[in-house]
């Protein structure tokens, strides 16, 4: 009578008190429960008249209307959870499973088996059965046909934490069976074709992420000496380059001076460290050095005081990163090049000897309006505002850029003979001057012009080291609000 999921479902029902089948279209499930003597009773539920009709007639149809409840309800809405030991949802995405129990009234004392068959996206359930507090148990893999289906035990848990994008794909399946192996083997040739597509459409450093996370389907992740990790990118982005008043560096050490899984965030925020502490990173890499100023005292609230409390090491890529070719102001230079064709090869905007130069100054093949430009930088910075000049020129073609906070370096724009300055926390008395020389001054925020270099440090580390589990922090998010 059940096809492969269903019975699968059936036997992970505990038969300890009332089961609940949301969803339950023509009650099959339900029927098997109290026919098999599982259940002595059931309650089945479904958001459409339709489906309860069908499963009237298949109740009666065994004589089992005694036994079988039927409601109308979107999801858990309105089924009472009085005495109800298990929760049985099956055929429904992922989200719509997460939907459900995150809008449900299921104590988080209980002892209610969430017993899910999720047709798409388990990965999205599980993060979020996770934030909801409920522990997976158990996983299961089915077979129907030629297609492979997840069934996930869940139960309330106590613990807060959250998993990772690479935990949440990876299941918590049994890692000796057959079936288990054969589905993680599938998601990771999936995975890869992904991949594969992004790097065609020219999308490098999401491609390099899905073919890392093909990678962990395959091999799982594995641990690296943090010295490892830092000659490498030192090898990227030179910390002798910093400037001298900077402090770039592994600030912070952990006990096994290696990592396995590592979040990057634009700056090391005690909201930062704390999805750090959630997620299990070993480290923590950002653009802004957690230890700046010398500290006098080391306060509770003070990220270096979780750190250290959490063994979480911090490394830090400030102005090395927005001077070396491929950082911070390389990210904009790409970025730019993608949405305006541009006359020529890019030239050094500050120029700090040796080959080194701090931002880039490019030449648009034909000239454009100001606003252009300003509606082009909210796209590539992701900012919700653009503060431009109010008299600066209406058309432009010469611009030079620098991230983070560039107003200093106004007159440098203007004596280089440029239209248009992009950068961050522009000054009052900048703005003044820029006025007064005519020239179109852009303010995308510090954070917003820094902050996409992330991406592109999660495609170099994935690319050099697959086995990682890097993600970009959840709370690397600009500072403020706008009202």
């Amino acid at each position: 009578m059940l096809d492969n999921r269903l019975k699968k479902c059936a036997e992970l029902v505990s038969g300890r008190g009332t089961a609940v089948d949301v969803g339950t279209d023509h009650a099959l499930l339900a029927a098997e429960l109290v026919m098999s003597g599982k259940c002595d009773r059931v309650i089945a539920s479904d958001v459409k008249e339709g489906p309860l009709d069908s499963a009237k007639r298949t109740v009666e149809k065994h004589g089992i209307s005694d036994k079988v409840e039927l409601v109308l309800s979107d999801g858990l809405e309105n089924v009472p959870l009085g005495g109800v030991t298990d929760i049985v949802i099956a055929g429904m995405g992922g989200e719509t499973i997460a939907d459900i129990i995150g809008n449900s009234q299921i104590d988080s004392d209980s002892d209610v088996r969430l017993i899910l068959q999720p047709m798409t996206k388990p990965e999205i359930l599980r993060k979020r059965l996770v934030e909801y507090r409920f522990a997976i148990t158990s996983e299961h893999v089915v077979e129907e046909g030629n297609k492979l289906y997840v069934v996930i035990v869940a139960e309330p848990g106590f613990e807060w934490e959250q998993l990772t994008e690479t935990e949440a794909l990876y299941g918590f399946f049994d890692a000796d069976d057959p079936l288990s192996q054969e589905y993680r083997a599938r998601e990771a040739k999936r995975l890869a074709a992904v991949g594969e597509n992004l790097a065609k459409a020219g999308r490098s450093e999401e491609s390099a992420h899905y073919k890392a996370l093909s990678y962990h389907m395959e091999h799982g992740t594995e641990s690296v000496a943090l010295q490892e990790l830092y000659d490498f990118l030192d090898s990227l982005y030179p910390f002798a380059l910093q400037e001298k008043w900077d402090n770039s560096g592994l600030l912070v050490e952990n006990t096994t001076m290696t990592c396995q899984r590592v979040l990057l965030s634009l700056d090391i925020s005690l909201r930062a460290v704390l999805e750090a502490e959630e997620k299990g990173s070993d480290l923590i890499i950002s653009h802004h050095p957690v230890i700046f100023e010398p500290r006098r005292r080391i306060c509770r609230d003070d990220p270096v005081y979780h750190l250290i409390c959490n063994d979480t090491a911090a490394l830090c890529m400030h102005t090395n990163v927005d001077i070396a070719p491929g950082g911070t102001n390389g990210v904009i230079l790409r970025k730019l090049a993608e949405h305006f064709e541009l006359d020529g090869e890019p030239e050094p905007f500050e120029e700090l000897g040796g080959g080194a130069s701090l931002g880039w100054i490019v030449t648009l093949k034909e000239k454009i309006k100001a606003r252009e430009l300003a509606q082009a930088a909210k796209e590539i910075f992701g900012c919700e505002y653009v503060r431009m000049s109010a008299h600066g020129k209406h058309f432009v073609q010469r611009i030079a850029f620098c991230s983070g906070s560039g107003g200093s370096m106004l007159t440098l724009a203007i004596d280089k003979g440029c239209d248009s300055l992009i950068t961050g926390d522009v000054k009052h008395d900048v703005w003044i001057e820029a006025n007064n020389r005519g020239i179109a001054l852009l303010d995308c925020g510090h954070f917003h012009t820094e902050n996409p270099v992330l991406w592109e440090l999660r495609r170099v580390i994935e690319e050099r080291f697959p086995q990682l589990d890097v993600e970009i922090a959840e709370h690397s998010t600009d500072p403020c609000r706008y009202v």
